[in-house]
């Protein structure tokens, strides 16, 4: 699940109503799928796609309705941080990452050197993606990415997408029938979008060709390159776990906020075993994926480049996380309480009051993204509560007596 994720809008609102921008785009408003796939061949051959590459795709080119079920149902980010991360991450993935580091660390050092990236980052998003080649899904990516260039929820989005799909065909660096990826279209173990991949992808094998399907110095390569393009500061951080202690000013915790270490360190946060923080200024965050009673992380400005990778808190905290392991931390604690757990259910009630109060969350999606957890602690400085950014079933009780 990747960058596509950061566009996701309210569904009905978009059946209920089509803005002028959306229906200049054609989609299904607009014709048969036949007809937009006529119009769409005509413009990729204004645009200079070839007509090979056309003809390659062609058999692809068809329309999915399983694609759209998919896309309108996922639930997998409404996982907690705790749930996700206990899933994705056993013991045998971090052995594997390890291995991964082990068996290309001539390309990882070569990449470090070029791009900046440490090793462990570059395994963590490898890992997580595709189980390092092993897992890097089973649909037509061509079809896929049609299918939603059809729809009119992302229709301008994945028109690009569709371009370049043709592009890489065009470019020698895949052929249509083995272009088989996520169901959103991604490609390749570390899973990019065709537009990342005709940006990004470098041939660092030597071979002629930007293989992130089997070639494994491709895919180094090309994923440091491209977290580079996201921002990756070389030399720097990405998470720390730490510990917190019970009087801490919760207000000045989450993502939104940053404080030179210097600060959190007189404000009591030390690291798990009790070290102090340097005095310094380097600014960066607390972040506390669960609440003041949770795990505990200083997540430093390379850490938004793995919100700019996916934009789920859940999933990006797991794969900072991941890194760290991968980078030698021992595993986080638990936390020093217990957390309610608060159900997709519950999210989308939760976001629903805050919509009713004023608050943008961006949409009733069941999700505890970012622009949530940052109302959630609005209302709790607003009610005199700890104000950690973390709902529970009695803020949300409160919120319907407001």
């Amino acid at each position: 699940m990747r960058q596509f994720l950061r566009a996701l809008t309210a569904i009905a609102a978009l059946f209920v109503v089509v803005s002028p921008a959306l229906a200049q785009t054609p989609c299904r408003t607009s014709g048969s799928f036949d007809q937009w796939l006529a119009q769409f061949e005509q413009e990729a051959l204004a645009q200079g796609v070839s007509r090979n590459a056309i003809a390659q795709a062609r058999p692809y080119l068809t329309y999915d309705p399983r694609i759209i079920n998919i896309d309108r149902g996922q639930r997998v980010f409404a996982q907690s941080f705790l749930e996700f991360s206990t899933k994705m991450l056993p013991g045998g993935r971090i052995s594997a990452g390890i291995a991964q580091i082990k068996k290309n660390a001539a390309t990882f050092a070569r990449e470090e050197q070029q791009y900046g990236v440490p090793p462990a980052v570059i395994a963590g998003f490898w890992g997580l993606e595709s189980d390092f080649g092993a897992n890097m899904g089973k649909d037509q990516s061509i079809r896929s990415i049609a299918t939603l260039a059809y729809d009119c929820r992302r229709a301008d989005m994945f028109r690009g997408q569709l371009f370049d799909a043709l592009r890489l065909i065009d470019r020698g660096d895949l052929t249509a029938p083995e272009m088989i990826g996520s169901w959103a279209g991604e490609l390749g173990q570390t899973q990019m979008m065709p537009t990342e991949y005709i940006k990004y992808a470098v041939d660092y094998d030597g071979d002629g060709h930007r293989n992130l399907l089997r070639s494994a110095a491709d895919v180094i390569g090309s994923t440091g390159n491209y977290l580079v393009s996201l921002g990756w500061k070389r030399g720097e951080p990405w998470l720390q776990e730490i510990h917190v202690p019970p009087n801490l000013p919760w207000k000045e915790t989450g993502l939104d906020v940053k404080q030179p270490r210097s600060q959190w360190a007189q404000w009591g946060v030390t690291y798990p075993d009790g070290r102090a923080l340097p005095n310094d200024n380097m600014p960066t965050s607390v972040l506390l994926p669960m609440g003041r009673f949770g795990p505990a992380f200083l997540a430093y400005d390379n850490f938004q480049v793995y919100l700019k990778w996916n934009n789920s808190a859940v999933y990006s905290t797991t794969a900072a996380y991941y890194a760290t392991r991968l980078a030698g931390a021992p595993a986080m604690g638990k936390g020093a309480g217990t957390v309610a757990p608060i159900s997709m259910e519950q999210t989308r009630e939760l976001q629903q009051l805050l919509i009713r109060h004023g608050y943008d969350v961006g949409g009733a999606d069941g999700k505890l993204g970012t622009a949530t957890r940052i109302a959630v602690k609005a209302v709790q400085i607003k009610l005199g509560l700890p104000a950690d950014a973390y709902p529970t079933p009695d803020l949300i009780a409160r919120l319907r007596g407001m």
